[in-house]
């Protein structure tokens, strides 16, 4: 991993300080997990997610759909179809994310997933594989022979780490079964959602020593400076503003310090939204973006957990705090 800091031919404009960290500036590949909203009447807010969408990749943050930010493990198979078919129009050939999600689902795994990344290629998405139970059924080099036999049949795709924290289906792998993931071509991209710095440092070594264009998104929401060593983002906090976590990355690749402070603001509000019991950041998303006037109602999917209302009152200071317009 990269330890030096910048170069003495980094060119910067006079007024405006070199950042210090061990990487200099890059653009960041952004990427954002999509809230689902709902209306006021409980239904999913289809027309509120096709606004959401459209203004994260007019950020130039890429939408992910049918994620844990978008309740995939909660909805049916036809509302995921639906949500692709949002996507799908509002995104108009541009790239989007969409989860793979097999959980619950009767038939073999292989040729469920393989049918998931069918239906999300048919609709223009890149397909992401969301772990299922059956994966901690299996050993390691099984594990890794299952990923082997996904990738014979589709050309593009990527892997997913996810932390029991937010969902009890998820694993987080050993690092031998991560080297042999990078090693397959097929396999562009890993996001890991452990919530450790250390382990999410360990896999961008690997990655550096064994193929250095594999992408690691970090998921790690109380770290989102993850970005500073080496790790581009596939976030959940990210859908709270899209905008100002694009203007943050921007700030990154000019090497301006205004980063740090604007990394700050935006990792207090990842502080709050993710802790304990982790999924109810989905409501602290609602209720923020109802509050910036964004989607209809505060409500969520009715089996994700709810947030106190008084969470109402620091979220509305962070939105201020963060030069956001919110509702009187």
């Amino acid at each position: 991993m990269a330890s030096s800091l910048y170069p003495e031919n980094f060119k910067t404009s006079p007024d405006v300080p070199k950042v210090v960290g061990r990487i200099t500036p890059r653009q960041i590949e952004a990427n954002s997990a999509v809230l689902l909203p709902f209306t006021s009447d409980g239904e999913i807010d289809y027309k509120g997610l096709a606004g959401h969408i459209e203004r994260t990749a007019q950020a130039g943050v890429r939408p992910c759909l049918n994620m844990d930010t978008g309740y995939v493990n909660l909805l049916s198979l036809e509302e995921r179809c639906k949500v692709l078919e949002v996507a799908q129009s509002v995104m108009a050939g541009q790239s989007f994310v969409a989860g793979a999600f097999i959980e619950g689902q009767s038939g073999q795994p292989l040729e469920l997933y393989q049918r998931e990344i069918e239906v999300i290629q048919s609709y223009g998405g890149l397909p992401i594989l969301f772990q299922c139970s059956f994966f901690q059924t299996l050993k390691d080099e099984e594990l890794v022979e299952f990923y082997r036999r996904v990738a014979v049949s589709c050309d593009q795709f990527l892997a997913f780490e996810l932390g029991q924290m937010f969902a009890p289906f998820g694993q987080i792998y050993s690092l031998e079964v991560v080297r042999e993931l990078i090693a397959i071509p097929q396999i562009t991209g890993m996001k890991h959602s452990s919530l450790s710095r250390q382990q999410e440092l360990a896999r961008l070594e690997i990655r550096d020593a064994l193929r250095p264009d594999f992408k690691i998104y970090t998921g790690n929401d109380l770290a989102i400076d993850m970005v500073m060593y080496g790790s581009d983002y596939l976030l959940g906090l990210s859908t709270f503003a899209p905008e100002k976590f694009a203007e943050r990355d921007r700030l990154w690749a000019k090497g301006d310090p205004a980063f740090y402070e604007l990394n700050d603001l935006l990792q207090y509000l990842g502080f709050l939204a993710f802790r304990a019991p982790v999924p109810g950041y989905k409501h602290n998303a609602a209720q923020f973006l109802y509050l910036r006037g964004l989607i209809d109602s505060p409500l969520t999917h009715p089996k994700s957990p709810a947030r106190p209302d008084s969470d109402v009152a620091l979220l509305r200071d962070i939105a201020k705090r963060l030069d956001l317009r919110v509702k009187s």
